[in-house]
């Protein structure tokens, strides 16, 4: 009976929480934000897609006349260099949403608004100035993107929809018919493009007020994210095979 007494204490509850689609899709919404101040004032840089980039600098190096080489270089590169700190970051953490993704996305927003603040003081005048503007968008951007590959919600990158509308498109009924995930990943789409053309709007008035508005959602998700809903079950009834959906994550 003290045998099992004491493997009874040893068993403590788990405690579950759930990374929900909703805060992944407003991080999409300001990706798309994003990109359109990259791409309409600062030299037809891409801060989130980096495939746009990567397309651009492999024309450009053909000889394509007129395409923009630092600032794609200079967002690549910044990028890779905020998924790298977010990947470190999250190397020994547990999946789903812990501290660390509320640091990570905290930096984020904060990175936006010095961002935005910098548009607003210094401008964008000068190639040197947009080159560093859209660094700094990217390496938000790369940190964002790791963390949420880390959260693992399905279908929902937050900085990029091709494998998304492939996925549309491959299930549909005039696809494979299976339905799967369709809203979900309808809404992905549509929040990017409303994005965008939300940053196109408020670029008219200064990019750096559309910078400041992706901020705004950023750190608000960091917020909303870090007080979800967490529920308790005893490890000892729970099977072990789970199959919960993809958007519960066991959080440490």
């Amino acid at each position: 009976m003290s045998g099992r007494a004491a493997r009874t204490r040893g068993l403590r509850p788990l405690r579950q929480h759930v990374t929900p689609p909703g805060p992944m899709l407003a991080l999409t919404f300001a990706t798309g934000v994003v990109d359109a101040v990259g791409y309409l004032r600062l030299d037809q840089v891409f801060a989130g897609n980096m495939t746009g980039n990567v397309v651009i600098l492999g024309m450009a190096a053909t000889g394509g006349t007129g395409l923009p080489v630092l600032g794609p270089v200079v967002a690549l590169a910044s990028f890779l260099a905020g998924a790298a700190t977010a990947g470190r970051v999250l190397r020994t953490a547990a999946p789903g949403w812990s501290r660390r993704c509320t640091a990570l996305l905290a930096g984020v927003g904060l990175v936006l608004a010095a961002t935005a603040l910098g548009l607003a003081v210094v401008g964008s005048d000068t190639s040197g100035a947009r080159a560093w503007m859209a660094a700094s968008l990217a390496l938000a951007m790369g940190a964002q993107a790791a963390t949420a590959r880390h959260l693992a919600v399905k279908d929902v990158t937050t900085v990029v929809v091709t494998s998304t509308l492939t996925g549309l498109a491959a299930d549909s009924r005039l696809g494979a018919a299976r339905g799967q995930a369709a809203l979900r990943r309808a809404a992905a789409v549509t929040l990017i493009v409303l994005g965008a053309a939300t940053g196109a709007v408020l670029c008219r008035v200064h990019e750096g007020l559309a910078v400041a508005a992706a901020a705004c959602v950023v750190l608000a998700v960091t917020a909303l994210g870090r007080v979800a809903p967490t529920t308790t079950g005893s490890p000892s009834t729970a099977p072990s095979t789970s199959t919960a959906p993809s958007t519960a994550l066991i959080r440490p």
